[in-house]
């Protein structure tokens, strides 16, 4: 499956690779960047083996992962995928996205979700965009929220993180036709 490549005048999602994703290493050792993440990213050898599974799971056809270009302050600040592709149902999750603290506020998160969002139910022809986002990550479900989201439910005590926690999920989503009627 060949990744695309996504762009608009703010951000610029390129396919990850084990050549570019070094460029990430200093934003993703950032201290608690994925605290509400089961994924461990903080050391060079961890975001190895982060990469390495994200592009077995696009061998799978599971997943397109992708390295965040932030066009504006011409700066590597993150990643993000399409993940969890169900092709027969035509649904996947948006997630395992992560941006340096550099790069929050700033519209680069919104302009990277809209375009990632057009791309899935008018290039894929999908129907319907998940999140999956820990109950205390305020700032990620007002984020997508803000895209229109709904939420749908709450997965409770799911997902262990890296500190032991045991975490409640919010899942959010988005139906092609609420999108195209916004």
């Amino acid at each position: 499956m060949n990744t695309p490549t996504l762009e608009n005048e703010i951000v610029q999602l390129a396919p990850l690779t084990l050549e570019n994703y070094k460029n990430l290493y200093t934003i993703a050792s950032e201290d608690k960047l994925v605290q509400y993440s089961p994924s461990n990213i903080s050391t060079l050898q961890a975001l190895t083996q982060y990469v390495k599974k994200a592009l077995e799971l696009q061998e799978a056809k599971t997943a397109i992962p992708f390295i965040i270009y932030d066009k504006r302050a011409k700066k590597y600040a993150g990643c993000t995928r399409f993940m969890n592709i169900d092709w027969d149902n035509k649904v996947l999750h948006i997630g395992s996205t992560w941006i340096g603290r550099e790069f929050h506020g700033n519209g680069l998160n919104t302009a990277m979700k809209n375009l990632m969002i057009n791309y899935v139910f008018y290039k894929m022809g999908f129907e319907k965009i998940e999140f999956r986002i820990d109950e205390r990550n305020i700032r990620s479900r007002k984020a997508v929220e803000k895209l229109g989201a709904q939420l749908e439910g709450i997965l409770r005590k799911n997902v262990y993180l890296l500190d032991g926690y045991k975490r409640n999920t919010c899942c959010y989503g988005i139906l092609k036709e609420e999108w195209l009627a916004r």
